[in-house]
């Protein structure tokens, strides 16, 4: 079947590779190799573009793909608020690419409004957002994770919100509720990639029918070879971004009480950097990696390219997120590379890492316990390739490009009287 798509997400991975940027292009890609027209539409804001006269749209890449400049956008209500310029422009582009299937990826920049805009000028085409956080539910960056205490929250209500803002009236938290909602309701059908954000939104109040459950997924370049070594497996690797919500203090603060007790013999390689960090947050960076000592190496930011490299110099990754993480990608590239993972045991984290199995849990912000875990990791010899055998074959771009495709064929088959 023929098909033009438009996908949409709040970046694009040459100005911000973040995951949910990462996987929407890698996803688009994929749809041409299963024979669609695609066009990708990131957006952006004066952090990493300025604005051209004129025109909303600036173009980036090979690919032809385009970026939309969106400076005036309002992050409480996920809302666009310039109606007579960039939602102009939005649709202008909607008649002239005339897209089946509009998915979207992220309302950051883009705007709650463009999922109603959408309906009004094509009527006809499906609607598909993938939920990659849970920004609607949690204006404190969707990370679900109060503010004051950093504990985590297991749902929103206005109250609750104001409590976590108390600047901001409960009756304004009410209101953006409903107006995002309001807007949601346009949405065909929504893609969640784990089970566990699917019940974060279910209770929110997302039609649980409406929502399915499809695995991201990375391109899959030859993996890493396994480190020639008949001693421990005493080197873990970090990937990632590096934020308070990550858990790399944790980390840092677990190597430093490891070689308080007198292990040295491991090695943390810190991949990643710290853009857009706060100075309290950076400050204490640099704090920890200077505690932690020679066993850490911080390698700073990296290609994507670079991953199978990066993994072969390691025999463990560490992911020990505070917050929900929902399904992340390091995760995915580690199982392809064949290492087993240490990972926070909540969240999409705690679903697609087996405990015991293929990799292994610690209590979130516990610095003990994952210093036990880490060092149990080196001492158990038997562990590391047990965990190895469990690994299961990770899906494919294409197998899940093709879901994803199945899923809007579907959608526009006629509703049986």
């Amino acid at each position: 079947m023929s098909r033009r798509i438009l996908v949409v997400a709040h970046n694009h991975p040459d100005l911000h590779p973040g995951g949910t940027e990462i996987f929407a292009h890698d996803l688009a890609a994929a749809y041409r190799e299963e024979g669609s027209e695609v066009l990708f539409l990131g957006a952006t804001n004066a952090i990493h573009r300025q604005p051209h006269p004129g025109t909303a749209f600036q173009a980036t890449g090979e690919g032809g793909d385009l970026l939309l400049w969106s400076g005036h956008f309002d992050r409480f209500y996920l809302s666009q608020i310039d109606h007579y310029g960039t939602l102009q422009d939005l649709g202008t582009l909607l008649r002239e690419f005339r897209p089946d299937v509009v998915h979207i990826h992220h309302l950051m920049l883009i705007g709650a409004e463009f999922l109603m805009l959408i309906r009004r000028v094509l009527p006809e085409a499906t609607i598909a957002m993938t939920l990659h956080d849970y920004y609607p539910i949690c204006h404190h960056d969707g990370l679900m994770v109060r503010p004051t205490d950093k504990q985590r929250c297991t749902g929103s209500s206005p109250a609750k919100c104001h409590g976590c803002f108390p600047e901001i009236g409960a009756d304004r938290f009410l209101l953006r509720e409903r107006f995002l909602k309001t807007h949601l309701a346009a949405v065909d059908r929504f893609i969640a990639p784990s089970r566990f954000l699917r019940q974060r939104y279910v209770e929110w109040g997302l039609p649980g029918d409406k929502i399915e459950v499809i695995a991201n997924a990375r391109p899959q370049p030859a993996p890493a070879v396994h480190r020639p070594t008949e001693g421990r497996r005493n080197r873990f690797g970090y990937f990632g971004n590096l934020n308070p919500w990550k858990g790399i203090l944790p980390l840092l603060q677990a190597v430093a009480a490891l070689r308080v007790g007198g292990e040295t013999d491991f090695e943390l390689r810190i991949h990643g950097g710290a853009p857009f960090q706060a100075e309290s947050f950076t400050g204490a960076l640099e704090l920890a990696l200077a505690t932690a000592g020679g066993t850490v190496t911080h390698c700073g930011p990296y290609r994507r390219e670079e991953v199978p490299e990066l993994m072969a110099e390691i025999d463990w990754a560490v992911m020990p997120s505070i917050w929900w993480e929902n399904a992340p990608l390091v995760i995915q590239e580690a199982f392809h590379n064949r290492r087993p993972l240490i990972v926070s045991g909540i969240g999409g984290m705690a679903e697609m890492v087996r405990d015991g199995v293929d990799g292994l849990h610690v209590r979130p912000g516990d610095v003990s316990h994952l210093a036990a875990t880490l060092r149990r990791a080196c001492e158990d010899e038997e562990l590391w390739p047990r965990l190895v055998e469990g690994i299961a074959p990770q899906p494919t771009l294409a197998d899940c490009a093709q879901a994803h495709l199945a899923l809007f064929d579907q959608l526009k088959l006629p509703v049986a009287a």
